[in-house]
């Protein structure tokens, strides 16, 4: 039993006060959990491209101040009144996509889709189920949640159906990936596309999502896959992953999807996907799939207020405009089996940890890593 246990807890976090500021170094209070909820120590968290992307202001659920992270590994430190599946000491990771698993929600219920809408509402309004919050600032004033995790303070409040339980044996500064990204691009690969074997594929954005579709699709046993970026830095790890062509679009004298399909393929490949969250990267990736059959899968997140297009004609030929949202993975059922199938050695992750920190204090540090073009994931440690 934890000696906070129904206490507040004080600890350090990295406070986002404003867009395009710098993250805080503060001294926060954490409450205790409510009902249906539970506070974990956070021992470790990957940085995201979906934190850059709130904190640059472009989320239109942004909300300051608040804490940003949700790729992270904690333990258990106390559970709220009701909560049966965890207990003190259990391993988690906390996920952004929940999974309530009640016999009446029809989205847990279905094998469709894993949006489970439970909390979604304040989820989206940086609060807890019960509409308040679990952070204080030394002043006493409220602190917002950010993806219904927080994970960039040394502790931080869950909702129980946000809550993947795993093996307490996984290294969690490892484990951790599992909570957005690398899980991100293997489902919407896996799950989402269902791509076959002998089947062609071009991934547009070869940053850590990118490269975890590329690593699916070579697993999935796809014959070819085409990789696109504007640093050719990036085709050396993508061609270790699986990827058969590098395609540098920056230096083509024409637009990439012509180059696909006509070019490099006689009618385009049977799947792409985009993982820039550019919209006009997103309508190349549609029109480079295939006349009659092509699939294409959005997986990048566009900033608040673009739209997609491209001509009706492009869909009427057969071609099929999809999305996912971590992968189609059901949280709580499919992050443990994740984090197992890395323990047996059958998927390997730590390809992507790139850089490594020690402290919450160096989160800053981090950011200005993945900044630099050459970050997969940077991982701090607490």
């Amino acid at each position: 039993m934890s000696e906070f246990e129904g206490k507040p807890i004080t600890c350090k976090a990295m406070v986002a006060r404003a867009a395009k500021q710098p993250l805080v170094a503060e001294e926060i209070t954490v409450d205790p959990p409510k009902a249906g909820e539970v506070r974990v120590k956070v021992l470790c968290n990957a940085l995201c491209h979906t934190d850059i992307y709130t904190l640059d202001g472009h989320d239109p659920e942004g909300l300051f101040p608040c804490i940003l992270g949700h790729e992270a590994g904690a333990i258990v430190e106390s559970v709220g009144e009701g909560v049966l599946s965890l207990k003190p000491g259990d391993h988690v990771i906390p996920c952004y996509t929940p999974q309530c698993c009640a016999p009446q929600c029809v989205f847990c219920q279905s094998p469709k889709t894993n949006l489970c809408p439970a909390i979604r509402s304040t989820q989206g309004n940086g609060v807890m189920p019960d509409g308040t919050v679990r952070f204080h600032d030394k002043d006493g004033n409220d602190i917002y949640h950010f993806m219904g995790c927080s994970t960039m303070s040394e502790y931080t409040v869950l909702a129980e159906i946000s809550c993947a339980k795993i093996n307490p044996d996984a290294p969690l500064d490892r484990a951790c990936l599992f909570g957005c990204g690398v899980s991100t691009g293997l489902g919407a690969v896996w799950n989402t596309c269902k791509v076959e074997v002998n089947s062609t594929v071009a991934v547009f954005g070869l940053g850590a999502v990118g490269l975890a579709v590329i690593q699916g699709a070579k697993s999935a046993g796809a014959s070819r896959i085409i990789a696109v970026d504007i640093n050719p830095k990036k085709f050396v790890k993508a061609k270790e992953l699986g990827a058969t062509d590098c395609v540098d679009s920056s230096k083509l004298d024409k637009p990439i999807q012509q180059h696909i399909a006509g070019g490099m393929t006689d009618w385009g490949v049977d799947y792409s996907f985009d993982c820039t969250g550019n919209t006009k990267v997103m309508r190349a990736a549609l029109e480079c799939s295939h006349r009659g059959w092509g699939t294409s899968c959005i997986i990048g997140v566009a900033a608040s207020g673009h739209e997609i297009c491209t001509r009706p004609f492009q869909l009427v030929t057969g071609r099929v405009w999809k999305g996912t949202a971590f992968g189609g993975f059901k949280s709580r059922t499919d992050v443990p089996k994740l984090v197992q199938n890395y323990m047996d050695g059958k998927l390997p992750i730590d390809h992507f940890v790139t850089h490594e920190f020690d402290g919450v204090e160096k989160t800053n540090d981090a950011i200005h890593a993945l900044h630099s073009g050459d970050c997969l994931r940077a991982v701090v440690k607490y």
